[in-house]
Formats: structure tokens, sequence, C-alpha cells
């Protein structure tokens, strides 16, 4: 569930990575685009949905099962989709112990560790405020981008969305009560798994941006490596089910083959078609179904400060996302290729 961040990462790894085949002459006839059976905006809609329910479904998983377990059983069925997608496009994973030891590192940040640490916290808090606390992860990447990444350059218009999105969180959790309420605990893992994803999108950009091999391929191999990490970790801290219930175990189901395994293809087949700017205004829908499904469906209660603190995180968000006018941003040509 790369959420926010997973369009930069898709687009950046796309735009290196995935050759452009070769203009056709004029002896050969242009290959024929194929008809995609849904629009974009219907694509953009389940996609916004699906990611927007997964704070719900990471809610129920763990009524049943202990959070490692929610995020293992997730990266088990995500991964098995991208995986028969591997196969019946017959790409293969990639090869060479360097690659494999920078997915390694990736999966930690963008998969492993931020989904943990948003099933912990949401033993504590409503999945609302998780889905806020995951809007931030752009500000914390603009923050970030302006150290570690020598094209960023700050403007006035993105340090001050900085300062704003800020303001929207200390909005969100209450600052002038003095936090009152607030579960500490559960609130700064949400948002340090929010700072996960755009400390991995530096990450993967900085190591495997050019590598050469196709952005389906590498995903698969994360997603990969992280099931393997938390097969790893899950029995260490916590004990074979004695039963096994089921609305939270099809919530885990739910959240892995729909939230991170076909939400993963949408999002790719999104950048590759119109391009990752569209492509990630997904953010600013998330928290909106966060709040409303948990609302709704889970009966949490909402403080006028939530939806408030939220909407000012979105205008910091968007602020920081935005581009001088006179910049155009390269978006990327039509690939004959479809890896959706």
């Amino acid at each position: 569930m790369c959420y926010e961040m997973g369009c930069s990462i898709v687009a950046c790894m796309s735009v290196t990575t995935t050759p452009v085949p070769a203009a056709p002459s004029a002896d050969s006839p242009a290959p024929p685009r194929r008809r995609r059976a849904l629009g974009w905006q219907v694509r953009f809609g389940v996609l916004s949905l699906i990611w927007g329910f997964s704070f719900l479904l990471i809610k129920v998983g763990t009524e049943g099962y202990a959070p490692f377990q929610v995020t293992l059983g997730r990266l088990v069925f995500g991964t098995a989709v991208v995986a028969a997608v591997l196969v019946v496009k017959r790409e293969r994973l990639p090869r060479g112990a360097r690659t494999w030891g920078h997915l390694t590192v990736s999966a930690l940040l963008l998969n492993a560790l931020p989904f943990s640490l948003f099933a912990y916290a949401e033993l504590t808090i409503p999945s609302t405020l998780a889905g806020i606390c995951n809007a931030t992860s752009p500000l914390w990447g603009m923050a970030l981008s302006l150290v570690a990444l020598s094209e960023d350059r700050p403007t006035r218009r993105r340090v001050a969305g900085l300062g704003i999105g800020f303001i929207g969180v200390l909005t969100v959790l209450g600052a002038w009560q003095g936090f009152s309420g607030l579960d500490f605990g559960g609130t700064a893992m949400a948002l340090l798994a929010s700072l996960s994803y755009p400390i991995g999108w530096i990450y993967v950009r900085r190591t495997l941006a050019g590598s050469g091999h196709s952005n389906l391929s590498l995903s698969g191999a994360q997603l990969l490596v992280a099931t393997v990490e938390l097969a790893v970790v899950t029995p260490l801290f916590t004990s074979f089910p004695t039963h096994f219930p089921v609305v939270p175990l099809l919530a885990i189901v739910a959240l892995g083959a729909l939230g991170t395994g076909l939400a993963f293809l949408i999002q790719y087949g999104l950048v590759s078609e119109v391009g990752p700017t569209t492509a990630q205004m997904v953010t600013y829908f998330i928290p909106v179904i966060a709040t409303a499904a948990g609302v709704a469906v889970l009966g949490e209660s909402l403080s006028w400060s939530t939806p408030v603190g939220a909407v000012i995180v979105l205008a910091g968000a968007a602020l920081t996302q935005s581009r001088p006018r006179g910049r155009i941003q390269s978006r990327p040509r039509d690939r004959r290729q479809d890896h959706s």
C-alpha cells in the first residue's frame, strides 16, 4: 500500500527503466493501440475507493489477528496477484545480488515497515485518523527531498505548503486543547509509517531507477521480499492463531488482493496512460474516503477539527507538489507496451 508516494515511485521507475520502442518507419504500420475496457477516470475512482477503504480493512483485520499477522496476510495475497500478472506477461524477476540488496531495503521502507506500523497504530487510534496521517506523506516527502535531492529546489510556494500542511496536522491532533484524548503511541506510529514512504521513495530513486528492469518486475520482487521479511518476523512476535475469525480474515484477503495487488496494477496503468501528475491526485481522495468509511461503517466519532485539519493538510500537500507555470513537467511517452 504505497498510497500517496506510490505514483511518484512508479513514475520514477517507469520513466527511467521502461524502454521506449523505436518509432515505426514509413514502410511499417504503426502498432495498434490497445483499447482499455474502462476509462482512466473510472479506474482512478476505483483506485481511490480501494485505498480509501484500506484503513477500514486494517481496522477490521486487527480485530481478529495480530498486526504482524495482518501485514503478513496482506503481503501474501498482494504478492500473489502481482505474481500471477508476471506469469501471464512472462516477465522475469530481476537478477543480480546488488539489485536484490536494494530491493530488500526498499521492501522494508515501502511495505513491511509502514504496513506493520499502520496495523499497530489502528489498535489504539480510529481508522479515520490513520487515513489522515497517511495524507502527510507528501509533506514529509517534500521536506526530505529538499535535503536529499539536489534537483528539488525550495520555493516560496513549497515552503508555504509545508507550513500550511503541518498546521493542518496540529489541527487534526487538537494542539490547542493540549492534545486531549489523543493516543500518542498510535498517532506517532501512523505518522512514522507516513514518513517511511518518502524515505523509501528517495532510496528507490537513488538506487533502482535506471536499473534496466521493468517496474512490474521490480515491484513484484519487492513485494516478494517484503513477504519474506514479515514471514521471518511474525513468528517471533506472535503465536499461531488457534481460531480464524471469518470477517477479519476476509478483510485481510481484500486488503492484500485489492489494496496491495490490484491497486498497484491500476496505479501503474494510470501513470503510464495519464502521467504521474494526474495519477498522484488520488492522494487527495484517500483521506476523504477513509474518513467517510470509518464514520459510516465503523461508527467512529468525528469532531469538527478532524475534517477541517484534513482539508488544511491536503491544501498544504497540494502546494508542495505544485510547479511554476513556466515549468512544464515531462509526461511519459505513449508506450505501446501495456504493463498494467
